[in-house]
């Protein structure tokens, strides 16, 4: 366990993007020289890459894009390590470096054992062979001898549940029948090291669940090392101790994949941490004129509104109170993202009484065991003075509760409803 099984040092790789030299009638006007000289010097660019062994790129003006960018980091043999971040991050370019695909531009890695890449789900499957025999294909493809695919073919027909299906050309398959073929296929892949990229986000809620059980299996009974590529920050945290967050192609942090995944969900934080109220349209709310809403924010300086299952929700609101009044109630509501009002509260709930004088007033409101399993969600915030709501906004934040070892501990993303309630449990006996 001790010996590193992967080690990555100041890896780059860049790509030479070309792009086509424009003539549309709204762009800079040119003469027939210009084309012909532009031309020229195009056909003499690619003519010497030929020559000398490098890459031809069609276009008349290239420019390098790095995927990435002085990456290092070394895994443990028997390790999972998770990767992630959006888009364009340099993910799949890291794990295609990692299994040989392609070569980097700078630095170099070093692979203690065999290597197996799970890319893409079902690659190399022909549409007019019968499942059997995209099995045999398809094991060959990714590196299987015929005496293993024979070996394993039962449990592979087993773990895919299309036993009535299997002598059936897989042109006749649903999309879900295919790919748990294909996934049961590289699943029984016997390598020192697994490389996947984001194969769990196909399939339906119980497939997913079959394939996160196989991928621990592969992990930690079997001890192989595994570097696993997933938008799904569940089976991040379910599955992988340390976690690699990519961005712009350099690594942004790397660590314990609880730290890792609380940074990058925050880091995707679309509202503002500070929240201006009083900015909100008056078609948008319902405005009285004793007491107006001004601000609201995390009351955690450090925090956003990405906030992880089970952790304390607290914020802080300003209040402006135009006119004398004896006492405030504060109302606060909970919005699922399909509009269903899933939890209320006011001060009086806490019984406890809010007076104010003129000017502004902060308050800070703590909910101890709202437990809102991950989703999108919004808050209804309103003010009320003894004759009905004095101001009103229906979406007043926008907020989302994501994932966090509670929830990969307890499996929530499963429950229905929006709630997780806090309960004792007594034995009566």
């Amino acid at each position: 366990m001790s010996e590193n099984a992967i080690v990555v040092e100041n890896l780059a790789k860049c790509y030479l993007i070309g792009h086509q030299f424009s003539f549309s009638r709204g762009g800079p006007k040119y003469t027939l020289r210009d084309v012909l000289r532009r031309e020229l010097g195009n056909f003499k660019r690619k003519a010497s890459d030929v020559l000398r062994g490098r890459q031809v790129v069609q276009g008349h003006e290239i420019e390098e894009f790095w995927a990435l960018r002085n990456v290092s980091f070394e895994v443990k043999q028997g390790e999972v390590i998770g990767i992630i971040g959006r888009n364009g991050a340099g993910k799949s370019t890291l794990l295609k470096v990692l299994s040989r695909i392609t070569e980097p531009t700078e630095g170099r890695l070093w692979l203690r054992g065999r290597v197996s890449s799970l890319l893409e789900v079902g690659t190399g499957f022909h549409p007019e062979l019968t499942g059997r025999e995209n099995v045999f294909l398809n094991g060959a493809i990714l590196g299987m001898t015929q005496r293993e695919i024979q070996k394993k073919f039962d449990e592979i027909v087993a773990f895919s549940e299309i036993e009535k299906f299997l002598d059936t050309p897989v042109k006749h398959y649903s999309s879900g029948m295919y790919i748990r073929l294909a996934f049961a296929v590289a699943a029984h892949l016997e390598p020192d090291i697994l490389v996947v990229d984001e194969v769990l986000a196909v399939g339906d809620a119980e497939f997913q669940k079959k394939c996160i059980g196989k991928m621990d299996e592969v992990s930690r009974k079997q001890g192989r090392t595994v570097l696993f590529v997933s938008h799904n920050m569940e089976a991040i945290l379910k599955l992988c101790g340390r976690a690699i967050f990519l961005e712009s192609g350099s690594i942004r942090e790397m660590g314990e994949a609880k730290s890792v995944v609380l940074s990058y969900l925050r880091s995707n934080s679309a509202s503002p941490r500070v929240i201006v109220l009083l900015r909100q349209a008056r078609t948008e709310r319902f405005l009285d004129g004793k007491a107006r809403l001004v601000r609201a924010s995390p009351s955690d300086t450090a925090a956003t509104w990405s906030i992880p299952f089970g952790q304390q929700i607290s914020l802080d609101l300003c209040v402006d109170v135009k006119s004398p009044v004896t006492q405030i109630e504060i109302l606060i509501a909970v919005f699922s993202v399909r509009g269903f009002e899933v939890a209320t509260w006011t001060n009086r709930c806490s019984d406890v009484q809010l007076s104010v004088r003129p000017g502004i007033s902060n308050y800070r409101i703590q909910f101890e065991d709202l437990l809102l399993l991950p989703g999108q969600y919004s808050l209804g915030i309103g003010l009320e003075c003894g004759r009905g709501f004095e101001d009103w906004i229906r979406d007043a934040v926008q907020f989302e509760v994501i994932s966090s070892p509670e929830v990969a501990a307890i499996n929530a993303g499963g429950f229905q409803g929006a709630l997780v309630p806090a309960a004792a449990v007594f034995t009566l006996d």
